[in-house]
Order: structure tokens, then sequence, then C-alpha cells
């Protein structure tokens, strides 16, 4: 368990030192001690906690105090793999529920780059949700450049594994976004302060949440659209080369229906056909004149 206090450094103190009456204090605990804290600091949660259950990005109000859940997509497997972390709030305390060290390091880096790390509750929450969302868009940057160079593949006609290297960006698109969509939800939840535990002036930095997270997820859609009309244009390539191989043989059909009508007809044993006995010839001048026909008529209405 690390405790810290709220202040202009986020600074760690250790349990025995923290009066009875003392407020402005952060509990990063696991789930194990987490029921003990809650009972310390006048939270009461019945449900159990379980992190494994973590699913979603949201927050509740409840009567004596706010509890939330972060489920943040791990950049390296943004489909797959999350950080789970659950957290309480009252007036006075905040405690989050972390079996990794997620927390630990998200605070750490906190310390180390700001230089007002969280005073105030408000601010705290705040610097807590910009650090994990702080590569963000340098990940959606990484995503636009991939689909440029699927674009360009596509161009050059370079297409093999196209929907192999498609199908898993959009689903990694599609979960971001919706980790986008959760945490402008809870920045609007915050904001409306329904339990009065946040200061007035203080409610701006949850507008600044939301605002980050409805950027972020507007990026994402461009992208996902992004993403579609590349996939429109490779399909429109896949049906530019089908139709130009229909074409082609229905050029070769053409040309041989004619050549099988001939031989066909000299293939016929009548008594009376007209050059029976020394045909030969005359039946490859005619086919040959028959195949120029053709090419010329297909080169004249600029078939191939």
């Amino acid at each position: 368990m690390i405790v810290l206090s709220l202040g202009e450094q986020l600074a760690i103190r250790e349990p025995s030192s923290i009066g009875a009456e003392e407020t402005g204090i952060i509990y990063i605990t696991t789930s194990a001690e987490s029921k003990s804290i809650l009972e310390k600091t006048g939270m009461r949660y019945e449900e159990e906690i379980d992190l494994a259950a973590v699913g979603f990005t949201k927050i509740e109000t409840q009567q004596y105090c706010l509890c939330g859940s972060f489920c943040i997509p791990k950049l390296l497997d943004v489909v797959e793999s999350r950080y789970r972390i659950q957290f309480f709030l009252n007036k006075d305390y905040i405690v989050i529920v972390d079996d990794d060290d997620f927390s630990q390091r998200l605070i750490a880096r906190i310390r180390r780059r700001k230089i007002y790390q969280g005073e105030t509750k408000e601010k705290f929450i705040y610097n807590f949700i910009a650090e994990f969302m702080n590569r963000d868009l340098e990940l959606l940057v990484q995503y636009e450049k991939r689909i440029m160079h699927m674009e360009e593949e596509v161009v050059h006609g370079k297409m093999r594994n196209f929907q192999s290297q498609l199908i898993p960006l959009r689903k990694e698109l599609l979960t971001l976004r919706s980790y986008y969509d959760e945490i402008s939800d809870m920045g609007k939840e915050l904001e409306e302060n329904e339990n009065g535990f946040f200061a007035k002036k203080q409610l701006k930095y949850f507008g600044v949440i939301t605002d980050r997270a409805e950027r972020l997820m507007g990026k994402t859609q461009h992208l996902l659209e992004y993403a579609q009309q590349v996939k429109d244009a490779y399909q429109s390539e896949i049906d530019a080369r089908q139709n130009s191989n229909m074409q082609f043989l229905t050029v070769i059909s053409t040309i041989f229906f004619p050549l099988t009508l001939v031989t066909g007809w000299y293939g016929m044993n009548f008594e009376n056909m007209p050059e029976l006995k020394n045909g030969y010839p005359g039946v490859i001048i005619l086919s040959l004149v028959v195949i120029a026909v053709c090419i010329f008529i297909f080169k004249k209405k600029k078939i191939f």
C-alpha cells in the first residue's frame, strides 16, 4: 500500500503518521486490502472488488462515495490486454485499487514531470487520467501512417495480405473509439458533481478531460473512415482486375466461336461439301481471316 497526501507535491506518507481527522489522503492499495481501507475512509461498498471482472471505464454515483473503474488498453496489445483499476472517492479521500503497479508508475511519472502535481483532488484526478492518455495521440498518428502505407500499396498494385493487415487494424481502432467514448462519459459525470465532492471552481479540469477524450475519439473515427476509403479503393482495384480478366476471356471466346463453327462445319461428312478433297488450306485461310476481322473490330471499339 502507498499513501500520498495532496499538496504542492504528491508526498508519500507512512500510514502510521496519518492523523485520524486528516484529509486529502490518497491510498493506492490492492484488492486484498481494499475493504479495510474503504472502511477506514468511511466509504461503503457492498459489492465484491474483483479487478479481473472490470471490463469498462465508468463511474457510478453512490450515497457515500463515487466509485468507478478504468479499463485501459495497453498500447502494445490494444484489443486483448488491459490495465484494470477501481477507484473510490469522497470529500476527503481517494482510494485506488490496483493489483499491478500501473498506478504507482503513473504517479511516479506525474511526480517527475509535473510542477503542480495534485494540490487538490480535482487536479490529481486530472493529472492521473491525462497521464495514461498522454501517448494516445502519438499512437493514433502511428495508425494513420500504417493506413497511408496500405493506401500506397493499393495504388501501386501491391495488395498482398491486405485483408490480414486491415482487419486487426480496424478492430484496434474500434476498441479505442469505445474506450475514448467511455472516458468522455466519465469526464461529464465527474463534471456534474452530483454529490458535491468537488469544488465548483475546480470542475474545469473534468471538462478538459472530456474535451481531450472527444478529440481523440474524433481522430479515431476519422481513421476508421480513412481505413474504409482505402478498403473501397482496394475493392475497386480487385473489381477492375476481375473485369479485365473477364474481358480477356470474352475476347478469346468471341474469336474462337466462329472458328468452332467453321471446324464443326467441315467436320461433317457431307457428300457434296465444297472443297471436300483439297479444303485444308482454304480452312486455314478462312480461320486467319476470321481472327483478323475479330481483332480489327475489337481494336476499333477499343475493347483492348
